[in-house]
């Protein structure tokens, strides 16, 4: 069995996520803990109750999912400590997770930079200026040339190739409007506004990459145990210098998730794991290889099924 673990990203939170491994499994409530000392604030309160609109402000999606997800992993590890994955990766944010699964950062470090990279991602674009899209049933090369003719002088790009005929894209909310309608023309089967408050992965988040850089500069690195296939170039990380500077140019880039797949696929890969709240990444893997078997630790029911399959 050849193992990849996949971490999600933004959009996967929901209120609750995570009280059942924290319930039942001390390594999970050990994670809410070091949150809640790591942001100096009952922060495992918030995810477990709410309200959803405090939850969706993206200064606390993204330390939650994080949460969540490492909470899932060190559960999976501790019932099954032999575990060896052959690749780690992670969507956006999620990459994250990877690198604290991976041993390259603590988790303490991480859930503290992650609250900054959400601050610094809302505040380089003020809210409705920017916007992002789905644009299902386009390959990425068309989906590259609308955006580039309906940019107009402003900023549209692919944002996250997310699997074959889904791409998301980013930039200026009335270029992104532009893209739309010229990708309905060219083929493009459902194109739909996704409930972001800025737009990720495009030219407008320099700003946050820039005051996210002596964030990452001032945390101590480590090489990773195994190899995290980065967002930037879905090809492994192997040190921790290359570690930071991925991340770090992450922000304003866009997400090669396909790639990644493919990436997996081409070495061998026969099982999928997504550790952390929802199974958006088992989808788009799907997408990819149907022949992948697809598991996912959220919670104790999914835990047991897991842990079933690996047996």
């Amino acid at each position: 069995m050849k193992i990849a673990l996949v971490f999600p990203g933004q959009a996967s939170q929901y209120v609750g996520m995570g009280k059942d491994l924290a319930i039942g499994y001390r390594a999970a409530a050990e994670v809410f803990d070091a949150a809640d000392r790591a942001l100096d604030e009952p922060f495992h309160k918030l995810l477990w109750e709410g309200p959803e609109g405090d939850l969706n402000l993206t200064a606390n999606t993204q330390p939650g999912v994080l949460t969540v997800s490492v909470a899932a992993w060190r559960v999976l590890q501790t019932a099954r400590p032999k575990l060896e994955p052959a690749f780690l990766a992670g969507h956006s944010l999620g990459e994250y997770s990877a690198h604290v699964a991976a041993g390259t950062l603590t988790f303490a470090d991480a859930v503290r930079a992650v609250r900054k990279r959400g601050q610094f991602m809302q505040e380089a674009v003020p809210v409705g200026v920017g916007s992002m899209a789905a644009l299902i049933g386009m390959e990425p090369e068309a989906v590259a040339a609308t955006c580039l003719e309906a940019a107009q002088g402003q900023v549209v790009v692919p944002a996250n190739d997310n699997a074959p005929g889904q791409v998301v894209i980013a930039g200026h909310a009335q270029a992104v409007q532009r893209a739309i309608n010229l990708a309905k023309t060219r083929g493009c089967k459902r194109a739909l506004l996704l409930p972001v408050s800025a737009p990720f992965h495009c030219a407008l988040m320099a700003p946050a990459r820039q005051n996210l850089e002596p964030v990452l500069a001032g945390i101590r690195f480590s090489a990773p145990a195994w190899p995290v296939i980065a967002n930037v170039d879905a090809r492994p990380t192997s040190t921790a210098a290359e570690a930071r500077d991925k991340l770090t140019a992450q922000v304003d880039s866009p997400v090669r998730w396909r790639e990644t797949l493919l990436a997996f696929k081409e070495a061998g890969v026969d099982t999928i794991i997504e550790v952390g709240p929802g199974t958006v990444l088992c989808g788009l893997a799907k997408r990819v290889n149907k022949d992948w078997k697809l598991l996912n630790v959220e919670n104790t029911e999914s835990l047991e099924k897991t842990l079933a399959a690996l047996a």
